[in-house]
């Protein structure tokens, strides 16, 4: 394993439902792949995430309820951790903004940019619901842009244009719960001093190499109107704010946004804490061969490109403004913020409340996790927006998966535990099979290049180009036919079978639980690549019971690199590696669609 320490932080779902598979395509595949062949290549991991537990949204679905904010989110963290492993993504450690240790994280961060200067008190027009009288969060506000003339901009920003506003910047404001119009009253809150950051911001976005076009752009396009943002909100449920006169007010807490991308080092600290080394977490904030890569839907681009970033400069003391790092020492920015679009669903925007949806535990009650896997990596919204449609997913699963990569792992070991019962002793090698081999074992530098550049569409279709060849091969060889030269027919099935060895390989950070299967096929035991798990724990300083996510991942056999097969490896008469769906799902699936069910 080698020295490089690799942050993969990962866009903390929020608890206020189970996620639906357009939030996964946006977050959470795409990470676990990043992850896994980071891992194959020898790399150290350090994948974090949790649930994002603050907030109106929690409140109001509580008030709807009847219940406290935490049995909501108590409820939905268990939900979507579950959802979450079952699609095989590799955390290691998933946890919740609701722990002590994340609030004390937080806390510390805003003392380090208060200390700096970089946070400021001042007093500013907040919204109120007249019929409540509770405060509106900025994103419960909506209107018309008074930039672009937008008709459904949020009150913290305008989607279509992309600038920051404020609520009593928009034109005609009406609260999303209810439709009435708010109140705006004083009242006094911290800000953080965004404009301070003009320049530090800019020369760190201008170092940035090989982003996504989209998010680079869209990240420099921000620093042409940066205003103050507020820190902190009128709500009583959040991290409270370590002030005298304020950690003890019922009315005052951070703003969900600005602890949530703390998350990502209270996680890591959390995760060092469990580890039984305190300090493990500082080789992947501190150290100089640690990069970090932030994954997550393009509507967070601004709170991982700007705020977060902003919060990291003015804690290190590296603001426009200069200062010195706070206590726990100088954090490291991210190294690229990886931002898919959105996956919209048979042409319309995934919307719960409206029924155009298809949760995470629905989907995976019916498919293999690998063949949603699959579509997100080889169709999904890399760099622009995807339409999800039955047919297409079960184009995919049925051309794709099923008669393309399945086929040649079935057909190959089916054919040689028929005729040897074991991995057959190669002879002499023909041009035809050493240019296959040299085809599969040359597409791990290509692949892993494109995989370490976040360019996974490209490689995965890439890795099945390579299983077309082998198939090519294995049809153009024959061996069924080689009956009276067992030698060759040997050796064609030698080659076949190192070929689906190397695409196992290169297919495995897509397709980790077919991956494991094939890895049994070809006679291998033990892992081989991992799946992560669901395990209950207890907050390490109050002691209340929680599930994470975890894994051990350090010692699969999976390696980003040909392996030789060995001959006289047992092999078995195999068992389809993907199920073939029926064309009648397109049919029921739409009908389950237009009638709002599951």
């Amino acid at each position: 394993m080698s020295d490089r320490h690799i942050l993969t932080a990962v866009a903390w779902p929020y608890a206020n439902g189970p996620r639906h598979i357009g939030h996964v395509s946006g977050f959470g595949v795409p990470s676990d792949v990043f992850s896994r062949y980071q891992r194959m290549a020898g790399n150290r991991v350090l994948m974090v995430s949790g649930t994002d537990e603050h907030g109106t949204p929690i409140t109001v679905a509580a008030d709807a309820e009847g219940v406290s904010p935490r049995e909501i989110a108590d409820r939905n963290n268990r939900l979507i951790v579950d959802d979450l492993q079952a699609l095989g993504l590799s955390y290691d450690l998933f946890t919740r903004t609701t722990t002590v240790n994340h609030a004390q994280v937080s806390q510390e961060i805003f003392l380090g940019l208060l200390k700096n200067g970089y946070v400021f008190p001042q007093t500013t027009l907040g919204a109120i619901s007249p019929s409540t009288g509770r405060t509106l969060p900025d994103r419960y506000i909506e209107g018309t842009c008074p930039i672009c003339g937008y008709d459904g901009a949020r009150g913290d920003q305008c989607d279509n244009c992309g600038n920051q506003l404020d609520p009593t910047d928009l034109i005609n404001p009406v609260s999303r719960i209810n439709g009435e119009t708010p109140r705006f009253v004083e009242s006094e809150h911290y800000f953080l001093d965004l404009p301070a950051f003009t320049r530090s911001l800019g020369d760190w976005l201008d170092s940035r190499r090989g982003w996504r076009p989209n998010v680079l752009n869209f990240a420099k396009n921000l620093l042409t109107d940066l205003k103050p943002r507020s820190y902190t909100r009128d709500i009583d449920w959040g991290v409270p704010i370590p002030l005298d006169g304020w950690r003890d007010r019922p009315d005052k807490r951070i703003y969900v946004w600005f602890d949530a991308v703390v998350g990502y080092l209270s996680a890591s600290i959390e995760w060092a804490r469990r580890s039984g080394d305190d300090d493990a977490w500082r080789q992947w904030w501190q150290a100089p061969d640690a990069d970090a890569y932030y994954f997550m839907g393009k509507d967070n681009i601004v709170f991982h490109a700007e705020i977060w970033p902003a919060q990291l400069q003015g804690y290190n003391g590296e603001g426009d403004k200069g200062g010195s790092p706070g206590s726990l020492g100088r954090l490291a920015l991210p190294t690229e913020v990886v931002s898919s679009e959105f996956l919209t669903m048979e042409g319309r925007k995934f919307s719960s409340s409206r029924q155009v949806v298809i949760y995470v535990r629905d989907f995976l009650a019916r498919y293999d996790p690998d063949a949603l896997r699959y579509f997100v990596a080889v169709a999904g919204p890399e760099t622009q927006d995807t339409d999800f449609t039955w047919a297409e997913f079960l184009r995919r699963n049925n051309d794709e998966l099923v008669a393309g990569w399945g086929n040649l792992v079935n057909r190959t070991v089916s054919m040689a535990a028929k005729n040897v019962g074991a991995v057959p002793t190669p002879g002499e090698l023909t041009d035809a099979d050493r240019a296959l081999l040299a085809s599969t074992s040359s597409a791990f530098g290509p692949v892993g290049d494109l995989l370490a550049r976040n360019r996974q569409k490209a490689a995965a279709t890439e890795a099945m180009r390579v299983v077309g060849e082998a198939n090519k091969y294995l049809s153009d060889q024959a061996p069924w036919k080689l009956k009276e030269d067992p030698a060759r027919r040997d050796t064609v099935l030698h080659t076949a079978l190192q070929a689906v060895s190397d695409c196992n390989a290169l297919l495995t950070p897509f397709l980790p639980h077919s991956a494991q299967k094939v890895h049994e096929l070809l006679g291998g035991t033990g892992v081989w690549s991992p799946a992560p798990r669901v395990e209950e724990v207890t907050d390490l300083d109050d002691g209340s019971p929680y599930p994470v996510i975890t894994g051990d991942y350090g010692d699969a056999q999976a390696v980003w690199a040909s392996r030789p097969l060995p001959s006289g490896t047992p092999l078995s008469p195999p068992t389809p590696v993907f199920r073939k769906l029926d064309e009648s799902i397109v049919a029921d699936e739409l009908a389950r669609l237009e009638g709002g069910g599951k």
